[in-house]
């Protein structure tokens, strides 16, 4: 476990530190020191396969691998769900090219600097803070959602589309992680970060979303140049 946790995102520029953790769809361990001083890698954080943001998060990742491992970059997606449970998910959802690990305390998105949003009664202090106001007043926009919806009308609506069927782990990560926030990092050779995208960004402008492919890709590109 890192000795220190970062109280921003980590920056362009950032060091990234050492976690281990356990591989969901590999046996064994996987930590960030397996790719440092081999190969650049990308590593998303997410909340974890409760969040139906998330599993289109990891799809969306997901989808880019193959083409990422073309320019000799790795991909690493890591998800605040237990081993066991991830395992049994992944099995009957699987996702070619993913490389996934397990962190139910989220270590690795403290270490990261990504914030656990407190939710209030009147109170907004981004990103540590958000009044429910606020909460209920924001709206999601993707691609899979009829119109621009309320984040738990979102998430309703999304479970529901796809037959999502929660678990005792689920419901426990959801009562300690449920303003998690998340982000991709790309770190090069050295696992200095080098491009990255958050939910902390422009006071949550990014909320519930994914990069855009093409600036995935020409970060990927610069990196292994």
């Amino acid at each position: 476990m890192p000795a220190n946790r970062s109280e921003r995102p980590l920056q362009p520029g950032d060091r990234a530190p050492n976690i281990v953790l356990d591989a969901i769809t590999r046996q064994g361990k996987i930590s960030i020191d397996d790719f440092r001083g081999q190969k650049p890698v990308l590593v998303g954080l997410f909340r974890g396969l409760h969040c139906p943001f998330c599993r289109r998060q990891i799809a969306s990742m997901a989808s880019l691998a193959g083409e990422l491992q073309q320019k000799g970059v790795e991909s690493l997606t890591i998800v605040n769900t237990p081993i066991d449970r991830a395992r049994l998910y992944f099995r009957y959802h699987p996702l070619p090219n993913l490389v996934a690990a397990s962190d139910p305390d989220r270590v690795s998105h403290r270490a990261f600097g990504l914030p656990n949003i407190e939710f209030t009664q009147s109170e907004t202090v981004w990103p540590y803070k958000v009044s429910l106001d606020a909460l209920t007043s924001m709206r999601v926009d993707i691609p899979d959602l009829p119109e621009p919806m309320a984040p738990m009308a979102a998430v309703e609506f999304l479970d529901n589309a796809d037959g999502y069927e929660f678990t005792d782990d689920d419901k426990r990560m959801i009562a300690t992680g449920e303003g998690q926030l998340v982000g991709e990092f790309l770190l090069d050779r050295d696992g200095v970060v080098r491009w990255c995208f958050t939910e902390v960004a422009d006071e949550g402008r990014h909320m519930f979303g994914v990069p855009a492919p093409e600036e995935v890709m020409s970060a990927a590109s610069h990196i292994a140049a």
